[in-house]
């Protein structure tokens, strides 16, 4: 079932419409790979501490946290005496 949506993520999505058609850029870019001459993924350097060469812009998004599902609970039987 689909969530419905709030009023303020409606706003939102208005404003952001909006804002692309008058300066023709989106108002929050979405995060891209950073690509070698051949198409290839780069690689972020190590030794560079404050940019990541990985991404464009040199900033990697931040990664969101997975639900855990939970681990089945191993049950023993026990034997008689």
């Amino acid at each position: 079932m689909a969530k419905a949506k709030s009023e303020l993520e409606i706003f939102q999505e208005i404003v952001d419409d909006i804002w692309e058609l008058v300066f023709g850029w989106s108002r929050r870019p979405k995060p891209k790979r950073a690509r070698k001459l051949n198409g290839k993924y780069k690689a972020d350097i190590k030794e560079t501490k404050d940019y990541n060469e990985a991404w464009v812009g040199g900033k990697a998004p931040k990664t969101k946290r997975r639900k855990s599902v939970g681990t089945k609970k191993k049950t023993t039987r026990r034997t008689k005496k």
